[in-house]
């Protein structure tokens, strides 16, 4: 039997910063449901939800184990529009047939926009 990836948990101290962070440059909708301690993020593309889930004390944010990945097919053009609404991302790289570029959300955890998915 073989099971979907569904949502993916960031652990953070940074929940509200994080909320407008995601749907600000990645066009997630923020759900708080009453007495949940997580905030859902939804992406308004075929994708999967991201769970914000209060740190404890002792969880470090922002460690690299872990990329968040948004495909886009115009790397550049992504780039340029967010850097306008205040988000800067690192040199966009070329690689086998697509570009990349990097960058951090407010929890310092490492994402990218890359056109991999895009590739012919």
């Amino acid at each position: 039997m073989a099971a979907s990836l569904g949502r993916l948990v960031i652990y953070t101290s940074k929940i509200d910063k994080m909320a407008d962070f995601y749907a600000r440059y990645f066009g997630f909708s923020v759900l708080r449901a009453g007495g949940d301690r997580i905030v859902e993020l939804i992406a308004q593309t075929p994708s999967i939800s991201l769970l914000l889930h209060p740190a404890a004390a002792k969880q470090k944010e922002g460690q690299v184990l872990v990329k968040l990945v948004f495909d886009v097919e115009d790397v550049s053009a992504f780039c340029e529009a967010a850097m306008a609404d205040g988000l800067d991302f690192g040199k966009i790289h070329k690689a086998d047939g697509y570009e990349f570029a990097n960058a951090k959300d407010p929890s310092k955890n490492s994402i990218q926009v890359s056109s991999r998915a895009f590739r012919e």
